[in-house]
């Protein structure tokens, strides 16, 4: 079984990429969103919310975590990672492949403020900003418009434009989305992005599933049939994507859902992502 969290619903549109290629498997999925959002609390705090989870999660059966939610990931993978015996799987931040694909030498990053601060993106962002310049913003009231549904209209958009407009002003032309409910409010920054020259927004979920499966088969967490399967899948989707194709919807999978606050906005954005 493959336990997922975040602070709060965020983190399915990760859950999305992994069932996209493992749709097969059994899954526990766990929303703090009584604790939501994480980007401005103590990384001491975090990494006690996150010990609490992973009880939870290994008491369910899991057998490998993916910490779908990138303040966590910054704030406190190292701790678990070394308290728990089970493999963790941490969000990356997708500086290399912004800094990479950039057209006019500037990337944008959006992110809360814990992730900008965490070590994996400080590193990350040392190794390239000499060959770029990178330009930050806390995506700034992000996390409470995907927790309570309102993912377009005018006041996502007011929202989005308050934070994505400076980088856009700065002349950058890629955006790496550092947290895990901001890809949810895509379509919106695409709205206040229209007026720019051509933006790309690059979503770090994807990698994380292909990482997520390669682990498993190392750890001998997927049948020869399994992992053969999900390989096949990695590519033909890395394929469909470079060719600009649409995906297929993803079926919703074989899952348990848990909040530590009220479900509902959990149990309906769940809906959204894996339409029947």
């Amino acid at each position: 079984m493959i336990g997922v969290f975040d602070s709060g619903s965020g983190g399915l549109s990760v859950l999305k990429e992994i069932v996209r290629l493992l749709p097969d498997e059994k899954y526990v999925y766990l929303a703090d969103n009584a604790h939501c959002p994480y980007g401005e609390k103590s990384p001491e705090y975090i990494a006690d919310r996150c010990r609490e989870i992973t009880r939870i999660l290994m008491s369910k059966g899991a057998d490998i975590i993916v910490v779908a939610c990138n303040t966590a990931t910054a704030a406190a993978i190292n701790t678990i990672r070394k308290e728990f015996d089970i493999k963790f799987i941490g969000m990356e931040p997708a500086v290399k492949p912004a800094a990479l694909g950039t057209r006019t030498g500037v990337i944008g990053v959006l992110a809360t403020a814990g992730t900008l601060k965490g070590s994996k993106y400080l590193a990350s962002k040392s190794n390239f900003e000499d060959g770029c310049r990178i330009v930050e913003h806390v995506g700034e009231g992000f996390v409470e418009l995907v927790e309570a549904g309102k993912l377009s209209g005018p006041e996502a958009e007011a929202v989005v434009g308050r934070s994505l407009t400076p980088l856009l002003d700065t002349g950058a032309d890629t955006i790496v989305l550092g947290c895990t409910h901001y890809p949810f409010l895509l379509p919106t920054m695409q709205t206040v992005a229209k007026g720019y020259a051509v933006v790309r927004f690059i979503d770090p979920a994807p990698a994380v599933a292909r990482h997520l499966v390669y682990v498993m088969v190392q750890e001998g967490l997927l049948g020869e049939r399994q992992a053969t399967k999900a390989l096949a899948t990695v590519v033909a989707t890395e394929e469909a994507r470079a060719m600009g194709q649409e995906l297929p919807p993803v079926p919703a999978p074989d899952i348990e859902l848990i909040a530590t606050g009220n479900p509902a906005g959990l149990k309906a954005l769940f809906k959204t992502v894996f339409r029947k």
